[in-house]
Parts: C-alpha cells; structure tokens; sequence
C-alpha cells in the first residue's frame, strides 16, 4: 500500500485542531530555521490550530525556547513546548534512577538538574563519579562525533553494579547543519545491547505523549486523538511513537530519512514505501518538507 504523498500541511490540516511537531529536521537544522516550515505552522495556527512542539531534546522547555530564539525560529509559530527533557527529569526527580547520579553529555545540558515543577516532593538529586553513582543520567555523548563504543568500559562497569541508564533523548543521530551527530539514544541503544537496564522518556516511548497532552489541556484545548496530527522526520520515534498512541502521523520525508527516500523537492514513491516497509512503520501522509 502506497503512503500518501501531500503537496502541504494545509492539505490536511482541517482534519486536525493540534499538532505535535517535532523540532529538529522539521522546523531547523540546529542552525537556522526552515523558513516555509515556520510560515505552515504560523498559517496553521491563523486558522486556530493549536501547535504543541514535541522534542526529544534532553533540557527544560525553558532551555529549548531560548535556543529557538536564538536560531531565529518566530515565537509566533507555536503555543507550547514538550520535552523529553522535561519528562526524563521528572522521573529521575522521583527516584528512578537513585540520589546519586552519573552525569553523560555536555556542559549547556546541565539545566536538567535544575529545579522541577512538575514533581510534588522531588528527591534531592547529586552529581558524582561513575563509582559513587546509583544510576546513570544520559543526555547525550561527551563528544557527539566519538562512536558510541568509546562508552565500553564505563558501561560494562555500570551493569556489573546494576545501575539504571536513563536515557533523556532516544534519538540515534541528529543533523546539525550539515554534519551528523550522535545522541543519547545510541548511548542508551549500547548499553542495552550490553546487558544493561535502559529508561525512555522521549519519543516513540508513551511518557512525553502524557505530558504533550497535559501541555496541550493547559492551553485549554480539551482535543481527541483523532484530531491530532504528529509531525516528524524520525521514522522510529516521531511515527513510531504515532503509531504507538493512535495519533496520525505526517512523515517529513527530507530529514533523517533524505536519502532512503531519495526525496528532492518530494519522496520517491517506491523509495518511500520500500523504505517504510524495511522498518515496518507505515506515516498516515508524507511531504518532502514541512511546508
């Protein structure tokens, strides 16, 4: 069966009174915004839609609002924002992974131990060394270029003690301009296949769903799943995770996916279904680009 090819959002979007759009490869490249992109979501929104923002970026939302600024990305193309972020902490804030906690990933993600609101009586997190730790953090490698497998010893030392990896952001890889980066999710992906215990928060996994609702129900916008459209560019979370929570799904063909679905200006039709079909993951529609 043949995915549905569409020529724009607004093709569609009198189906649906929300979106949850994801970020990178749909609205930016972690550079600079894609303009036509903003103008869909702008017009989208003129027509009263409500556009929730839907991110596997493992900081607040408060964090990713401030990096869209500076990006460049218009405020006045979206409502509210959900993290993966925002979900793993609220976790981690209730004990998922113990008091005492390995950090992964950068300085600039450090946000995620900063207060929570979302979590009555949140534990008392610390930061410590890798042997003092009762769980693991994860928000992404300490060099995103460095093969996962650097990570080796370090992991196996945290499954002999039996530490839980929370994993903040479950993608693999991300575009930053034109270069790939890896993230969390490989992390996580590895450490798996080690033998370790391995927590999910962010897309296709259904905790940042709850809370992409709970952020839409505070716009008081009460909407049924089947008037919500999901936007993304990640086959195995953003239209996986659709899939997962009955939501339909529009499939961002030019992102992660450019080349598998040779797309230009739009997909390859046979490209697209043989590529949707090796993963077993079939988009309600799909356009070339968000637009």
């Amino acid at each position: 069966m043949s995915i549905p090819i569409v020529a724009n959002l607004a093709e569609i979007s009198d189906n649906y009174d929300a979106v949850f759009c994801d970020l990178w490869g749909c609205l930016h490249n972690g550079v600079e915004p894609f303009p036509e992109a903003v103008k869909a979501l702008r017009a989208y929104r003129k027509r009263g839609g409500k556009v929730v923002l839907l991110t596997n970026a493992p900081r607040p939302r408060a964090s990713v609002e401030k990096q869209l600024e500076l990006i460049g990305v218009a405020r006045d193309c979206w409502d509210v924002i959900a993290t993966s972020g925002d979900s793993a902490r609220s976790a981690m804030f209730r004990g998922a992974v113990g008091e005492k906690v390995w950090f992964m990933g950068q300085d600039y993600d450090l946000t995620f131990f900063e207060p929570i609101h979302l979590v009555d009586d949140p534990i008392q997190i610390t930061r410590v060394p890798l042997e003092e730790a009762t769980g693991i953090a994860c928000l992404g490698p300490f060099d995103s270029n460095a093969d996962p497998a650097v990570n080796r010893p370090e992991f196996l030392y945290a499954k002999q003690k039996g530490l839980k990896l929370l994993c903040a952001n479950p993608d693999i890889v991300v575009d930053r301009g034109d270069s790939r980066e890896w993230c969390a999710g490989a992390l996580a992906k590895l450490y798996t296949e080690m033998g370790g215990e391995s927590l999910y928060f962010g897309k296709p996994h259904p905790p940042v769903y709850d809370l992409a609702r709970r952020r839409l129900t505070g716009l008081g916008a009460e909407i049924p799943d089947s008037r919500i459209l999901a936007i993304g560019d990640g086959i195995i979370t953003d239209i996986k995770g659709a899939l997962g929570e009955g939501i339909d799904s529009l499939f961002i063909t030019g992102g992660l996916a450019l080349v598998e679905t040779l797309t230009v200006d739009q997909p390859d039709q046979k490209a697209m279904d043989d590529f949707a079909a090796s993963q077993q993951i079939t988009p309600t529609y799909a356009v070339g680009f968000l637009r």
